[in-house]
């Protein structure tokens, strides 16, 4: 990223809260120049002040991106002061739940290069995934440009069509959450099986992230993956008749979860 557009031209980041600090320690680690980044945030941490970039100073007038972090509440109050960048070819690329492209465009002009997208909270270990959908306005090298840099914190994907991006919110968004649950559930299980409270947590989030790292590394699909572990009339296919029993089991306990935070994403959306 040293010798890249943003480099150049400089990145403005609105917001550095968590998503912002874990999306700016990876670019300042991929050669992101300190100098070529504009932070605007009122309530900076010891750790931002220590990284050599531009903090809460006069902005550049046109900067490659700008990078909407803040909480979709004080987005109204807090965007107008950017509206100078708009109509141009500075990308606006927002990380906030909630707000569509739509609501960019009534504050910045449908002429502006805007990109809406849908980080998770594993990004924080640069372990997350990310969607991203522009609008008419955005050309394919800025859509190469978001995603130079949100690739930082993890994988990134493209969507088809904003509409999209509820189902990607109640997924991938709002997943990490149901993770957390499940570890909790475990744990839980594990200790009215008559485990100690500490050793049951340890197994159960061991489990559930050896698990994951061999889904994701393995040629195997998930469901090869669970044949090749379930012995027929063993303990796992005894666990599992429970578990994806098609009435009270996972399968559709996971669909209604899904689409409650989807449903709840559109209603956020439209506000």
């Amino acid at each position: 990223m040293q010798n890249s557009d943003i480099a150049h031209r400089g990145l403005v980041l609105l917001g550095c809260g968590k998503m912002g600090s874990a999306m700016l320690a990876g670019w300042l680690e991929r050669g992101l120049p300190a100098s070529s980044v504009w932070v605007s945030d009122p309530n900076p941490s010891d750790w931002l002040k220590a990284q050599g970039v531009h903090l809460n100073t006069d902005l550049p007038a046109s900067p490659a991106i700008v990078l909407v972090a803040v909480k979709p509440q004080i987005m109204k109050a807090a965007l107008p002061s950017m509206a100078h960048m708009a109509h141009s070819d500075t990308v606006f690329l927002s990380v906030a739940a909630g707000i569509p492209i739509a609501g960019f465009e009534d504050l910045l002009g449908d002429d502006t290069p805007i990109i809406r997208a849908m980080p998770n909270t594993p990004a924080a270990i640069a372990q997350g995934i990310t969607a991203i959908i522009g609008n008419a306005r955005t050309t394919d090298a800025q859509l190469d440009q978001a995603e130079l840099l949100l690739s930082a914190v993890g994988q990134v994907v493209r969507l088809e069509d904003e509409a999209q991006m509820d189902a990607v919110t109640g997924l991938s968004g709002s997943g990490p959450a149901y993770v957390f649950h499940m570890i909790e559930c475990m744990a839980a299980a594990g200790e009215a099986q008559g485990l100690s409270a500490e050793l049951s947590m340890k197994l159960a989030m061991a489990t559930v992230a050896g698990a994951g790292a061999l889904a994701m590394q393995s040629d195997d699909s998930p469901e090869q993956l669970r044949i090749n572990v379930t012995s027929p009339n063993g303990t796992t296919q005894a666990g599992l008749e429970v578990l994806m029993d098609t009435d009270t089991g996972l399968p559709d306990l996971m669909r209604k979860t899904v689409a409650a935070a989807a449903n709840r994403s559109k209603e956020l959306a439209n506000g």
